[in-house]
């Protein structure tokens, strides 16, 4: 159920709190956290109290980290206490690695040695690592136990694991040794084992693999789950799609900073500071800036060339921007490619193939339309004309070329590939394209 916005406003300003205490309990937990998000903090507390514990833990879960914050700063610790032992373990992982070092003493106080052994063990995980995005609640079962005991298992159990539709068989020391879905124990006959109808054939990552790669996974097979094992192969966790899919928005919104010479921020636009939005923006300004420097190297180095046929210089922006968007459309798709598994580095040469097809056909089209467009429309003169469209070809060609490749030399290298995107290719590609006009000019015009 969603609420009525009008509705809300009206009791919230007569201060019937009661009455919205029983519209909110009829929500998602996730809609009440946006509705809680958007008021002040002294009302949204009183209503956060006054909501069902279970509804509350969840409704917290849902707050970013600095409304969660606001709420652990105004709550007891009895109150701070039960959300945090009603929270699933990832999620009370997640809350850990926001708080302040005081609020995460406090918690970690009031766990047993047991828990704080768990939690000292996930915070140790590198931030970007399957371990620090791992769950310890799924369902486990040994695999000489019958179907009938694994299902009176988990409906003992599953209650308090992440999922039960994935269920993962350890032996005696905890090592994965298969997996068995809640749809093959049904449809099973109650006495088969499950060592009988598991499936050996588990993929699975490490606690230390980036998660990057179990984002990849996830994608490649549609996973709802996806075990997690230590070095020894034993099963030390599961990632659920839920979790993951925060980090495929979170490397997409970094992907996107990278291409617009950014240095990536989680952080939200109009929550930040200006003077850090400014930080992430002028080092790759300034590292484009100073690159720049070869461009007008090269147009100092033939000035010569621009005095004797002042009518050149006319044509540069054209060119320059035209090489840029050529580069930047191949290094997309490339990009893309890569990041979907499309395109693995052992087809660097199919993709150099492909592009350099390509930018014949789109170079060719390019230079006749824009040399019947000078030449006759503009009365250009024909040698000029005939330069310029020449250019005009090459500079496609090599941009689409260099659009490609740089992304996958990007990949080879351990390196973002979504640094190789437009800016970039765009100021490589500018210093290309005038050294081509002019060599091409010299040559055509004899300067």
């Amino acid at each position: 159920m969603k609420i009525d916005e009008r509705r809300f406003e009206k009791l919230l300003e007569n201060k019937e709190y009661i009455q919205l205490r029983e519209d909110l309990i009829q929500m998602n937990a996730i809609d009440i956290a946006e509705v809680l998000e958007e008021i002040d903090i002294t009302t949204a507390l009183m209503l956060f109290r006054m909501l069902p514990k279970d509804i509350a833990v969840d409704v917290f879960s849902y707050f970013p980290a600095d409304k969660q914050k606001e709420i652990i700063a105004c709550i007891t610790d009895k109150e701070l206490q039960y959300i945090v032992d009603e929270l699933n373990f990832d999620d009370m992982i997640d809350l850990l690695e926001e708080m302040p070092a005081n609020v995460v003493k406090k918690i970690l106080l009031n766990s047993n040695y047991e828990e704080r052994k768990l939690i000292n063990q996930f915070l140790n995980y590198p931030p970007d690592s399957a371990g620090s995005l791992m769950t310890i609640e799924y369902v486990d079962l040994k695999k000489e136990m019958t179907v009938k005991e694994s299902l009176d298992h988990i409906k003992e159990t599953g209650l308090t694991k992440e999922t039960i539709y994935t269920c993962y068989v350890t032996d005696s020391n905890r090592k994965l040794e298969g997996l068995v879905s809640l749809r093959k124990l049904v449809v099973s006959e109650e006495n088969e084992k499950i060592k009988d109808i598991m499936n050996k054939e588990v993929i699975f990552v490490n606690t230390h693999d980036d998660q990057e790669t179990v984002a990849d996974l996830f994608r490649k097979y549609g996973f709802l789950a996806l075990p997690v094992v230590d070095k020894e192969n034993r099963l030390t966790g599961i990632i659920t799609v839920d979790d993951i899919m925060a980090v495929i928005d979170q490397e997409t919104t970094e992907d996107f900073q990278k291409m617009a010479a950014m240095s990536p921020s989680e952080e939200k636009y109009l929550e930040t500071n200006i003077f850090t939005l400014a930080k992430h923006r002028i080092i790759w300004l300034m590292v484009l800036m100073v690159s720049a420097t070869f461009t007008g190297g090269i147009i100092r180095r033939y000035e010569s060339v621009l005095q004797s046929t002042v009518l050149l210089a006319s044509f540069i922006p054209m060119l320059m921007d035209t090489g840029g968007n050529s580069g930047s459309q191949s290094s997309t798709l490339v990009i893309r490619g890569l990041a979907l598994g499309d395109i693995r580095l052992k087809d660097a040469g199919k993709v150099i193939w492909k592009e350099f097809r390509i930018s014949i056909i789109v170079g060719l089209v390019l230079g006749a339309v824009n040399f019947l467009r000078i030449y006759y429309l503009e009365k250009v003169d024909f040698k000029i004309a005939l330069t310029v469209s020449m250019t005009l070809v090459v500079t496609v060609m090599i941009s689409k070329v260099i659009g490609g490749l740089l992304p996958i030399l990007a990949k080879k290298m351990k390196i973002d590939p979504a640094i190789m995107a437009g800016p970039l290719i765009t100021t490589i590609v500018d210093a290309l394209s005038l050294f081509i006009y002019f060599y091409i000019a010299s040559s055509i015009l004899v300067l």
